[in-house]
């Protein structure tokens, strides 16, 4: 004998409604065999929608076993059913169900999709099915430019597309007139002469005397049923067949329909956009206008050199600069002995003013070695440097800052003029080359150079040091050369630690910190509004999943699994930030470009730029992922019968 399609044993379903234990089906014993057109009736409320959704693997049975050709499926996982649906099942709904995005070729060419068909053998596929229906010229038009006759029929092309050999059909005429209605049905009878197993779902005695076999049901019982007819049946072989689906063409179909979906909604995107491009953008400038400050600083510490140690006289817990005198000319000149020393020379500064004739300019004298030049690693502009023998013989010879020159003299020449330092005659006999701000901001052109011997027998009244700067040869020894300068310091002061030592290398180190946390706090703070166009994200995707929930119910009924709704509104969050990431790059960089063109340092690098877009997308996955699990889990049932 040949076994049934169909078979339920004793399967019942209840419902939990506000506490209230409702059992709508109630034992149901049924069996269906390929080929047969059962139709199914009953009246409003009989339980005979809710025995189809467990017909179709829609829904779950609370009690009983259902066996589909011999195998149990009350347990299988979800995505065991949907694979179920996938390959043998095709739905025609009373209200249609087709996904308004799309045009009739594209709503039947769906359960394709899930079953893994290349794009031309399915979009062939479905013209021909639409094409057989009547509906060759309709293939672009939308359900909303369809009569209800033509979205029923749309709806059976749909239900054949991977083969249907067991066709679910739910009040299929219930919202046609009676002409369409009669087309239904005399397709359906046609179907079922072809092999398919038809059941069909109704509360008309007409409509359900076109099936061979009618089961009457009423509350939640088979009142009455008929004797199947068995009788050899065509095998209907899926167009298709079973075939494993490729991830890249799943992530490809995704991404097509993100797209679809975020065009749809055009201006609810952009606003969606406009967070996640308001976050990348504020965080690249953040970034580079904090790199440029950075950068700044550090080229400006750099210009002093970063292989200077500074000596002054004081305790080496002291701040600021000492009064107390300790450092002497013979220390920078037992300096000078040591191994990995360049040079060694003294820096004795006051404020003095300077005069040439009628003007007058206050300035700083730097009393200091014919060193001066390698050490600060600063070119003279014109002219000569003093020299060892002008040292020796307190010359009163000067050279002049920029600044100095151009506030004195204009633009004349000032090599070999005198003039006044505190009323004392220098001649000038070189200027420096143009320096520009320090990094505390200080113009270094505006002082004036002179022998430390000259400076201190006749201007600064002293012969003790302020401060002594070495240059020294080999960085990588720095540590080590600083080491043997306070051993010998410590020595020829009697053991007393009388003086500091301040490496620049340091300075350096504790500089771009600093600068480090600053930029830190300003890509902080603008990942905060980053993080606002995550949170922009994850709403709208949530509000899209309550809009799209009929959408998801069509999709989960015909074939998709749940990594399918994932990938979709996934990729869609995805998209979303991604293209929001970029759109912010562009900004970002250019905001960037006009405000270095007002005058701002700024550094591009791109690790920010890597690290914003990183962010952004990333921002998607996440707050996207929540969004598009939920969708993943939402029952086909409920999702069906939302509005």
């Amino acid at each position: 004998m040949q076994k049934p399609l169909i078979e339920l044993k004793g399967v019942s379903r209840v419902f939990n409604l506000g506490g209230l234990a409702v059992e709508v089906l109630k034992g149901i014993d049924l069996q269906i065999y390929p080929g047969e057109f059962v139709a199914i009736m009953g009246a409003s409320g009989s339980g005979k929608s809710t025995l189809m959704n467990i017909l179709g693997c829609l829904d779950r049975p609370s009690q009983g076993e259902y066996l589909f050709r011999g195998e149990s499926v009350s347990l299988l996982h979800r995505d065991d059913l949907a694979q179920l649906r996938r390959e043998e099942f095709g739905f025609i709904f009373q209200s249609y169900h087709l996904i308004h995005a799309l045009d009739a070729r594209e709503n039947v060419e769906v359960p394709a999709i899930y079953a893994g068909a290349g794009i031309v053998e399915r979009e062939k596929s479905a013209e021909e099915l639409l094409g057989s229906l009547g509906l060759g010229e309709r293939l672009h038009h939308r359900p909303s430019q369809l009569s209800g006759g033509q979205q029923q029929r749309v709806s059976i092309a749909r239900a054949l597309m991977n083969g249907g050999r067991v066709i679910l059909a739910d009040e299929p005429t219930g919202a046609l007139d009676s002409r369409s209605g009669e087309e239904v049905m005399q397709l359906l009878m046609e179907l079922s002469r072809q092999g398919h197993t038809i059941i069909l779902i109704t509360h008309d005695s007409h409509v359900a005397s076109h099936a061979n076999r009618v089961i009457e049901m009423k509350d939640g019982q088979i009142t009455h049923r008929q004797e199947p007819v068995i009788r050899e049946s065509n095998q209907v072989r899926p167009p298709f067949g079973v075939r494993h689906s490729s991830i890249l063409l799943e992530l490809f179909e995704a991404m097509k329909m993100a797209f679809r979906s975020l065009k749809m909604n055009l201006f609810r995107t952009v606003l969606t956009l406009l967070g996640i491009v308001i976050g990348v953008a504020s965080v690249i400038v953040m970034l580079a206008i904090g790199d440029g400050a950075k950068n700044a600083v550090l080229e400006r510490i750099s210009a002093m050199g970063t292989n200077i140690l500074v000596i002054r006289p004081g305790m080496p817990n002291s701040r600021g600069f000492s009064n107390i005198a300790t450092l002497i000319p013979e220390d920078m000149e037992a300096i000078m002995e040591l191994d990995n020393i360049i040079a060694a020379m003294p820096e004795n500064k006051k404020s003095v003013t300077t005069r040439y004739g009628n003007n007058d300019q206050s300035t700083s004298l730097n009393a200091t070695s014919s060193h001066f030049t390698k050490v600060r690693n600063w070119p003279l502009g014109k002219g000569v440097f003093f020299t060892e023998e002008d040292e020796k013989s307190y010359a009163k010879v000067v050279v002049l800052g920029k600044t100095v020159e151009k506030a004195l003299f204009g633009e004349e020449d000032a090599l070999g003029r005198f003039i006044l330092v505190d009323n004392i005659m220098f001649q000038i006999i070189g200027v420096m080359s143009n320096r520009g701000a320090s990094a505390s901001g200080e113009d270094e052109d505006d002082v004036i150079l002179v022998p430390y011997t000259t400076g201190s027998l006749h201007l600064i009244g002293q012969k003790f040091l302020r401060n002594i700067t070495v240059a020294v040869d080999d960085l990588s020894r720095m540590g080590e050369t600083e080491r043997e300068i306070h051993s010998l310091l410590l020595a020829r002061h009697g053991g007393i630690e009388d003086f500091r030592i301040r490496n620049m290398a340091s300075l350096i180190e504790d500089v771009t910190q600093t600068q480090n946390t600053l930029t830190i706090l300003l890509g902080s703070i603008a990942a905060i509004s980053l993080l606002v166009g995550g949170i922009g994200v994850m709403n709208i995707m949530l509000v899209s999943v309550t809009e799209r929930t009929k959408e998801i119910g069509i999709r989960i009924a015909t074939g998709a699994r749940m990594r399918h709704i994932l990938q979709q509104f996934l990729i869609e969050a995805v998209v979303v930030s991604a293209l929001g990431g970029l759109i912010g790059v562009v900004i970002g960089l250019g905001v960037s470009a006009l405000i270095e063109g007002l005058g701002t340092p700024v550094y591009y690098s791109l690790m920010p730029i890597v690290w914003a877009f990183g962010c952004a997308f990333v921002t998607g996955l996440l707050f996207g992922y929540l969004p598009a699990r939920k969708a993943a889990r939402l029952d086909p049932v409920v999702a069906l019968a939302s509005e």
